[in-house]
């Protein structure tokens, strides 16, 4: 299940430009393992991503500091931000209903 991947740390997170050249669609997840607004985000993200396979979801470990997340000005975790080629469409900050996330998703 997508959701149950670790998030990737910041050696393994993309840079800024990595991300902004990805064609397609893409969820961004900032967010930490331990953090509990981000465990209560992911029983939703788990019932709407299977819904959604076009969509590449990529997990960021966020952080003080850590460059993609202050990229996009990531103030509370988790952040979700779809992307269309790149670029932002739509942005969920501390979702934890399904509903708010198929909502997202049909806009962008």
């Amino acid at each position: 299940m997508s959701t149950s991947k670790p998030y990737l740390s910041e050696t393994e997170a993309p840079a800024r430009g990595e991300v902004d050249a990805l064609a397609g669609l893409t969820l961004l997840e900032f967010g930490t393992d331990w953090c509990g607004h981000c465990r209560a985000a992911q029983p939703a993200l788990a019932g709407v991503l299977p819904q959604h396979p076009q969509w590449r979801h990529v997990k960021v470990e966020d952080g003080p500091g850590r460059p993609l997340g202050r990229s996009y000005r990531v103030k509370l975790w988790p952040t979700l931000i779809l992307l269309r080629d790149g670029q932002e469409v739509a942005r969920l900050v501390r979702p934890t209903q399904a509903a708010d996330i198929s909502a997202a998703f049909r806009i962008a």
